[in-house]
This record gives C-alpha cells, sequence and structure tokens, in this order.
C-alpha cells in the first residue's frame, strides 16, 4: 500500500490522494451519483445509467469488487471532502510471465473538478501503485466510450488506443468502448 499524498494546486489548495476499503463505499457512490451522471447524460439513455450505476456502484457491487474483486480503490480529497475516485484491479487473464496487466476499472471526478490536474494525480499515483504492486513490466489498460471526450485527456497521460470492441453487460445494454493501454 502507498502512503497517501499530498498535492498542491495553483490555487494553494491541498489535495490528497489515500487507498481506501469498504469503508468509503457510502462516499464513492455518493461521487459517482454526481460524476458518473454528469459523464453519460448526453451519451446513454437515464436507463442504461441507472442500471449501471446499480450495477457498478451498489453497495453489495463495490463491496465485491473491493473484497474479492481485487479492486483497489484511491480518493480524492480537497478541503476534507472527496472529489474523485479511481479503481483498478490485476487482469490475471491478460498477464505474463514477462508483463503484468492492470485494468482502470473508473476515474471519475465531480464535474467542476475537472481540468485541475487532479485526473492526472489520480493516473499518476495509481501508475506508481501498480509499478510497485507488479516488480515486472506492467501495463495499464482501461475502457473508455467512444463518444467520451476523455479519450483525450488519456492520450495526453500516454495512453493509446489498442482495440475497441462492444461488450454486453447485460439487460441488453453494451459497452461501446476503446480499449486504452499505457505502458509503465
Amino acid at each position: 500500500m502507498l502512503p497517501a499524498l499530498l498535492f498542491v494546486l495553483m490555487m494553494g489548495e491541498e489535495i490528497v490522494i489515500k487507498q481506501v476499503g469498504v469503508e468509503a463505499i457510502s462516499v464513492i457512490q455518493s461521487v459517482a451519483e454526481i460524476a458518473f451522471r454528469e459523464t453519460y447524460k448526453e451519451i446513454l439513455s437515464v436507463e442504461q445509467i441507472d442500471y449501471m450505476m446499480e450495477w457498478m456502484y451498489s453497495e453489495q457491487s463495490l463491496r465485491k469488487q473491493i473484497t474479492e474483486g481485487h479492486n483497489s480503490f484511491f480518493l480524492a480529497i480537497l478541503n476534507n471532502s472527496c472529489v474523485g475516485y479511481a479503481a483498478v484491479r490485476p487482469d490475471f487473464e491478460a498477464s505474463s510471465e514477462t508483463i503484468k496487466v492492470y485494468h482502470l476499472e473508473k476515474i471519475y471526478l465531480l464535474p467542476d473538478m475537472q481540468g485541475r490536474g487532479i485526473g492526472a494525480m489520480l493516473i499518476d499515483y495509481v501508475s506508481q501503485f501498480v509499478k510497485n504492486l507488479s516488480g515486472m513490466n506492467c501495463v495499464i489498460e482501461l475502457n473508455v466510450n467512444r463518444n467520451n471526450g476523455a479519450k483525450g485527456f488519456y492520450e495526453k497521460m500516454g495512453f493509446f488506443v489498442a482495440s475497441e470492441g462492444d461488450f454486453p453487460i447485460g439487460n441488453g445494454f453494451f459497452m461501446n468502448d476503446y480499449i486504452m493501454r499505457k505502458e509503465l
């Protein structure tokens, strides 16, 4: 586990990024309720957003991700309030003896926090966490909706499009994503 890190933004505001567990489920849910919905409101139907919120952010789902799914969650905290979060997990199926693959499952910020460097701080922190865990060559992959403007942000952070696909997630819904990859 990496220690919490303190970053200072341009206006002198301090951001703390720290790893959390099941004790932070309600905090993650409260940020997701705003950030996730805002991210997809122009891309997905309300029905699909509701389905995905239950699928990924219910108490039961988050608890399982943390306790059984090998997900490591991180919060970005500004003035004692969570403004964003990220989650990463090892991808055992894609890893080999020579390279370890991790999947960035989630990275979301409250809308008014975007463009301030906090997302880059989260990715840098997660990248360092992954490097410390793997002890070998490693990559981070993530899915990003093909209509999501965040693709440009990920490219600035060193990710590239490795593939794309339409992935069924249940209830007749699909994730229509690019798979982006960053070598560490």
